[in-house]
């Protein structure tokens, strides 16, 4: 008896026990009404960033008369803003360090009594930090328009309730149906390449009436476009790409959006968009003979002497008619793009982000808006867009320069267009004196001018230049010629879809459309398959060839990826230059004879590689680097000291 009695005790005390413990929950347990306004944005957020704070903008009619309340632990509202439409509330959040993840609702009380609410949801990090390593100096990025690149679901190719609905690949400027499964099918194909990184432009939604394939007129700045796919396919090419070991790059837009963006129709402030004012005014008869557009003159942002109406022509300024010109001036502006930023890196798992139109949008901003990411993800790569042929203005952008303004940009990477061009002239031009291969050398002498440049991204080609086998005429020795010199450079590479086959916009040069054209094999029916070799030409498969045996020794190369760099004066149309790493030299030889021609390799001893043997990257050859070497043919040779290659 004396023990049952004990039994019966110990029975009512955990009981008890168990009672106070379900009491105590149900006091932490928050529960949610799963009701939704229009929008919140961001959708969700994160605990356990560096910065505590979330500002929310939120999207209902008539909002702006309520009154936002919060009850969940380690989430406080700090301060409500209205903007002038009604229909819009800015709520600032403080996110307690200690906060757990988990969802609750913020109601909205209006003054008749009534209630709004929206669920909202904090979630765990999937990553620490410091996992975030973006692209560097041993990357090759291979950039795709996915619209022109592959069609895996032609099911997505048309969507009713969207402006645009026509597909028709004769059309160069109308969608040609690819997309994000399609890039993602195709991974093993870049791989194989030697590709370690892809940039897709971009691929949010576009809803637009017309030409907006291209993905730069967002009007949903957190929606996949579903003519793309959905988030979870965007989500799934990035797992693929990390399977792989290699890293997916966002391209990103800060400084316009699209035309028939969802805010344009109802504005939150007067100044969320630049030159709103004229806009409203004429918006009715807006066209190309109403906008203001921006007078592209970007100089201004380093101009001792430009005048204050220069300046605001460059930034405020619309880019086209149909992309309004955004003002990140706006402190509400400013933050929703950098926490959009966060947003896409955080949800995609990103490995770095590459930044249209740099030297558009507001400098300042621009600045604390890579601050911002940096700040919480320190290995991060972002890479902006300066299209300039002037190392001066490409340099200024770049995090550490010694500017004479005291300009402080905080980015790591902007783009060598001017390195670009000095190849195309060295291998279009006679030689000469100050012609030829002297631009290249003489290019490659301005990099005392950058900060850092090993983190600056070089290119052939891009989405927006002719395609390189048509800016060297169709030689296909200069293409090779090109490719090789833009590998070897102390720089991040970059080369367009397509380069690896020879694609072209010979018909009608520089025109976006064609230079944007499908990747043969892309679409089902297309009688070339470029990833299979089936139908492509002997010159096009020898190029695919090349850039897969160029690309992936680059791809383990320490001396290409941070080796010292030393080259040589071009002289009787040979141009030779060395990337040296302790256990590595690497030797580009560029010849532009097409006769033979012997060259004394005393000149070169400074390289140190006397009665060296060499392999050819390409061919495989071996080499003895003696008193002299005979070119027997134009073209480039690329030479190894690392032994089985």
């Amino acid at each position: 008896m004396k023990h049952i009695g004990l039994y019966i005790v110990l029975i009512i005390y955990i009981s008890c026990n168990t009672t106070t413990k379900q009491k105590s929950d149900a006091k932490t347990e928050h529960k949610v009404s799963n009701t939704f306004l229009e929008r919140v944005e961001p959708p969700n957020w994160w605990v356990g960033f560096k910065n505590n704070t979330l500002q929310l903008l939120v999207k209902e009619e008539n909002i702006g008369n309520s009154t936002p309340s919060i009850s969940y632990e380690g989430v406080h509202i700090n301060k409500v803003h209205t903007g002038r439409s009604p229909n819009y509330l800015f709520i600032d959040l403080k996110i307690d360090k200690t906060t757990k993840a988990g969802k609750f609702d913020i109601v909205f009380t209006f003054k008749d009594g009534t209630k709004k609410t929206h669920t909202y949801e904090l979630k765990s990090r999937e990553k620490k930090a410091d996992s975030y390593v973006g692209f560097d100096s041993s990357d090759a990025i291979y950039l795709i328009t996915p619209d022109r690149f592959a069609n895996a679901n032609p099911k997505n190719d048309r969507f009713e309730n969207l402006k645009e609905t026509e597909v028709d690949r004769s059309h160069d400027y109308k969608r040609h149906g690819g997309d994000i499964e399609g890039i993602t099918k195709h991974l093993d194909y870049i791989k194989d390449l030697g590709f370690t990184a892809i940039w897709p432009t971009p691929v949010l939604t576009n809803d637009m009436p017309r030409g907006s394939y291209h993905g730069y007129a967002m009007t949903d700045f957190y929606q996949v476009d579903p003519r793309f796919g959905s988030l979870q396919e965007y989500k799934k090419l990035s797992e693929e790409l990390s399977k792989r070991g290699m890293k997916l790059i966002m391209d990103q837009v800060a400084n316009h959006c699209g035309l028939e963006h969802w805010w344009m129709k109802d504005l939150p402030f007067e100044d969320w968009v630049n030159d709103q004012a004229y806009y409203e005014k004429n918006k009715e008869n807006w066209s190309w003979k109403t906008v203001h557009t921006s007078n592209h003159r970007r100089t201004t942002n380093q101009d001792l002497y430009a005048s204050e109406i220069d300046k605001k022509g460059n930034v405020e300024g619309w880019f086209v008619t149909t992309m309004p010109d955004l003002n990140q001036r706006n402190p509400f502006m400013a933050t929703y793009i950098i926490q959009n930023s966060i947003w896409w890196i955080e949800t995609i798992g990103l490995g770095g982000i590459r930044q249209d139109t740099y030297p558009y949008p507001d400098k300042e901003f621009m600045a604390k808006w890579v601050d911002a990411i940096m700040n919480e993800y320190p290995k991060f790569s972002i890479v902006g867009e300066e299209w300039s042929y002037n190392p001066l203005l490409i340099g200024y952008w770049q995090k550490g320069a010694k500017n004479r303004d005291d300009f402080v940009s905080n980015l790591k990477s902007t783009m060598d267009f001017g390195m670009q061009k000095n190849v195309v002239d060295a291998l279009n031009e006679p030689e000469s004196w100050n012609k030829g291969l002297v631009k290249i050398y003489e290019g490659l002498a301005n990099d005392f001018h950058y900060a850092s440049p090993k983190d600056i991204l070089i290119f052939p080609d891009n989405h927006d230049k002719s395609r390189i086998y048509t800016q060297l005429k169709e030689d296909v020795v200069n293409t090779k010629m090109a490719l090789t010199t833009y590998a070897v450079l102390p720089r991040i590479l970059q080369v367009y879809y397509g380069t690896e086959i020879l694609m072209d916009d010979s018909k009608k040069p520089g025109d976006h459309g064609l230079i944007r054209t499908d990747f043969p094999g892309g679409w089902e029916g297309d009688t070339v398959n470029a990833f299979t070799g089936e139908g492509l030409t002997s010159e096009q498969k020898e190029m695919q060839d090349y850039t897969r045996k160029l690309l992936n020794y680059r791809k383990s190369s320490k001396a290409i990826h941070t080796g010292k760099t030393i080259h040589f004066a071009p002289l009787n149309g040979v141009y030779i230059l060395a990337r040296m790493a302790e256990n590595e030299t690497v030797v580009l030889i560029l010849n532009k004879n097409v006769k033979p021609v012997t060259i004394d390799l005393n000149r070169f001893k400074e390289i140190g590689l006397e009665n060296t043997t060499l392999q050819n990257i390409i061919s495989g050859e071996k080499l003895k680097w003696k008193k002299s070497i005979t070119l027997n043919e134009k073209g480039s040779l690329l030479l190894t000291t690392k032994k089985n290659n």
